[in-house]
């Protein structure tokens, strides 16, 4: 079977090189490189994307010997239907390597079409090394190539203001792009660039910090096979993506004009301030995954989707999410229902098994960097406890006894935290009484907490009833009761 390349495309077309990516991996192609071939099919954008390997090893050359043609699949859930299908990407014009290319990156900066600097270099990646200098060839770090790039276009277009650019880092870091500019200038500083090239950095570029959500599990090792034949054509990179996806960019209103997502039907935003959008994320998303493991688990249940379709699991899930959660955040709240109904709908993928104990990693501290903010924040808006959270929070007690059932739980959390959860448990006799002992000390835990939880007035209490009626009567009929709660109230 012949290997995917150009000819084999009817209709191919060459685009202007608009792009500068420096990453080749797999969320970049599933994200970043197919919104650009959206806007090419739909809009007026006209851009292609040169891609940079910005490490000695990556998946340049592959996508060379493809002519920067890939085939992504996307699986999920659609209109609340499974759907998979799959598209052929061809935004990408060429890869470097700047191991054996430089001197064409270099040339790359003349490009008087280029506007645009997207990255995913990893969290790490956007970090200072002292040791970077210009003249290496290629530099160390993510910041120290781009600082480079940048002094080479200023040099070739003599500081010319039109011909900066807007860079848009992908990485997961909060305020990515405030980060980089920081270590740019750094650089310009380090390196004696100059007060004209400071000048035309901050003035000719638009930095603007973004938050990315989609899913990518990559490359479709265990069904590669059948995707050859259904395709026929051998493509070395293909990439799996979930449907969903969702960009937002902090930054001036008129990058849409450069940037039309608007008219593509993207779910790109262009926002003034992108907080609480991370905030939104943090709190739905991932404070839901949280607050569902130890529940769901203890339940007997495996996978994120078989708890958001249980008949009793999922409905706690969904009352927490939407009774307790969205209450606490400051977006509109039409917004707020239709990205946690995205949420569940990601959630219920039947292409992505997402295990439960996989999410379990941790937990101590996930739960007070994700649902603990949603819980005081519910505490000081309604002047009560949230049924849901404060139970979820009973069930990260019970989860870190390490049993379900008869069977022992691979807990995975620090040294400190897993003594500490040995020993306040080995003291537990049946008793509410050293039950209370056990959760007021684990309440008072400010090393994780930051605070002590047992001031919130009630709490104590609330958690301790919770947790004694899963050790005495077992977590199915502990969150039937819960469930009962609210039917009553």
């Amino acid at each position: 079977m012949q290997k995917l390349n150009k000819k084999q495309v009817e209709g191919h077309k060459n685009y202007p090189e608009k792009v500068l990516q420096f990453g080749e991996g797999n969320f970049l192609r599933a994200f970043v490189d197919w919104q650009i071939d959206v806007l090419n099919k739909t809009t007026d954008f006209n851009g292609s994307v040169v891609v940079v390997q910005p490490l000695g090893s990556g998946m340049v050359k592959m996508l060379n010997e493809q002519d920067g043609l890939y085939t992504l699949y996307l699986q999920g859930m659609k209109d609340g239907k499974a759907v998979k299908e799959h598209t052929l990407i061809d935004a990408v014009s060429r890869g470097l390597d700047l191991f054996t290319q430089y001197d064409q990156f270099v040339e790359l900066a003349k490009n008087p079409e280029l506007r645009f600097i997207f990255s995913n270099t990893t969290e790490a990646g956007i970090a200072y090394d002292e040791t970077d200098r210009l003249e290496d060839q290629p530099q160390k770090s993510y910041p120290g190539k781009l600082t480079a790039f940048l002094y080479h276009r200023f040099q070739a277009f003599q500081g010319d203001a039109k011909k900066g650019f807007i860079i848009i880092p992908c990485e997961l870091i909060d305020r990515n792009g405030e980060k980089l500019k920081r270590i740019v200038l750094q650089y310009a500083a380090q390196w004696n660039l100059g007060e004209e090239f400071v000048q035309w950095l901050n003035e000719a570029n638009t930095f603007c910090c973004s938050l990315v959500d989609r899913i990518v599990p990559g490359f479709p090792r265990d069904t590669i096979g059948e995707m050859t034949e259904e395709l026929g054509y051998k493509d070395d990179l293909v990439v799996v993506g979930e449907q969903f996806h969702l960009w937002v960019i902090e930054g001036p209103q008129w990058i849409k004009e450069e940037f039309p997502t608007h008219l593509a039907g993207l779910n790109t935003l262009f926002v003034d301030d992108l907080t609480p959008y991370r905030t939104r994320k943090v709190r739905i998303l991932n404070g839901a995954h949280t607050a569902m493991t130890p529940v769901s688990y203890l339940y007997g249940l495996d996978t994120v989707a078989e708890a958001v379709d249980h008949p009793v699991v999922g409905p706690f899930i969904k009352e927490l999410i939407f009774d307790e959660i969205i209450p606490t955040l400051d977006l509109p709240v039409e917004e707020l229902n239709y990205f946690a109904h995205a949420v569940l709908e990601r959630f219920m993928n039947p292409f992505i098994k997402h295990f439960l104990m996989s999410i379990s990693l941790n937990s101590m501290s996930k739960y007070k960097t994700r649902d603990l903010p949603s819980l005081v924040e519910f505490i000081h808006r309604k002047k009560e406890l949230p049924e849901k959270l404060v139970f979820s929070l009973a069930a990260l007690i019970s989860f870190y006894k390490g049993k379900r059932g008869t069977e022992d739980i691979q807990l995975s959390d620090d040294k400190e935290i897993l003594d500490l959860f040995r020993d306040q448990w080995g003291t537990f006799d049946g008793t509410v009484e050293s039950l209370r002992a056990l959760v007021s000390t684990i309440l008072g835990y400010e090393k994780n907490w930051e605070m002590d939880l047992n001031a919130f007035p009630g709490l104590t209490d609330a958690v301790t009833n919770y947790l004694f009626e899963i050790e005495t009567k077992g977590m199915q009929m502990a969150v039937e009761a819960v469930l009962k709660e609210k039917v009553q109230n």
